[in-house]
């Protein structure tokens, strides 16, 4: 493991095996008794460090831990790219971790991909919060994909340019433009370069393109349904301004049934119509808050 340097605290990086595949992961502080462990699973096209900024927020000796999802950062490509395999992952993950009593927040898939790994895991999660998670009505699965290319490299994201001459370069391409504009800097800087994994001359996202397009055209292999109602612990679900059913993608509005919460034995609906669908970039203090909320952290 190595150790990287933010403004204020430091990470761990490590890499474990798991069914023969490497999987990355980053740890802030110890382990503590008197507090719960956080676990933070970010969305699609994302990695691990784009949770520092919230981190940063967090009281300096919380413990937490971060993974780089399949197909992201520097987690292997390899194997199936769905969420059926991103749930599995995470559940085999946080048993590797031994997590109890522990705090979970997951943004965009990655908490679809915690409502799977809670529900197959009992006892690891005290408390979920639900960042603007891709869980939709139920009746929408069938129809979900038809407005959506069926072949991953004909949808837009596939064709994202994907080479860049620094992290700088990748930031000041995205700067003000689409869903990035409501990065705060430092969160924007944090994606970039941690993002990109150096190749010769050049800087490679880290996640390519192909694979963040076939996450957004996978059919969902779960009954997500059944998982949410195998989870028997609070749930807070932030939710951001709704996104249009009849227009366009839009990558910065809600993507989440605005009725979910209600489908938890204990959830709590938390809407913020003034927020992005980048929550934990966009306000990472917010995200921070409702964490502290729900660890129980003074």
């Amino acid at each position: 493991m190595k150790a990287q340097l933010s403004s204020e605290r430091t990470w761990r990086t490590h890499q474990s095996s798991l069914s023969g595949d490497q999987f990355c992961w980053y740890e802030w502080g110890e382990p503590d008794a008197n507090r719960p462990s956080i676990l933070l699973v970010h969305a699609t096209g994302f990695h691990g460090l784009c949770w520092r900024q919230v981190v940063e927020c967090l009281p300096a000796e919380q413990h937490v831990i971060a993974p780089d999802m399949r197909g992201h950062g520097h987690t292997t490509n390899r194997g199936l790219i769905n969420w059926a395999q991103m749930g599995a992952d995470l559940t085999q993950l946080v048993d590797l971790w031994g997590l109890a009593n522990a705090v979970g927040a997951g943004h965009s898939m990655g908490g679809h991909s915690l409502v799977q790994a809670t529900a197959a895991s009992p006892g690891a999660f005290s408390s979920l919060l639900l960042i603007d998670p891709v869980i939709k009505a139920p009746d929408s699965y069938d129809t979900a994909t038809r407005s959506m290319p069926s072949d991953p490299s004909e949808h837009p994201v596939a064709r994202r340019r994907s080479s860049f001459a620094s992290p700088k370069a990748f930031a000041d391409n995205l700067r003000g433009r689409g869903g990035y504009r409501f990065f705060t800097e430092p969160a924007l800087m944090d994606y970039c370069e941690y993002g990109l994994i150096k190749a010769g001359g050049a800087y490679q996202l880290a996640c390519p393109p192909l694979v963040e397009a076939t996450i957004y055209t996978e059919t969902d292999r779960t009954d997500i349904m059944a998982c949410i109602q195998a989870v028997d612990v609070p749930v807070t679900v932030l939710r951001a301004k709704p996104r249009n059913p009849e227009g366009d993608m839009d990558f910065s509005t809600s993507p989440t049934w605005p009725e979910l919460a209600m489908q938890f034995r204990r959830g709590t609906d938390v809407f913020l119509p003034e927020m992005s669908h980048f929550i934990p970039m966009q306000d990472p203090s917010l995200v921070a808050l409702h964490l502290a909320t729900a660890a129980a952290i003074t």
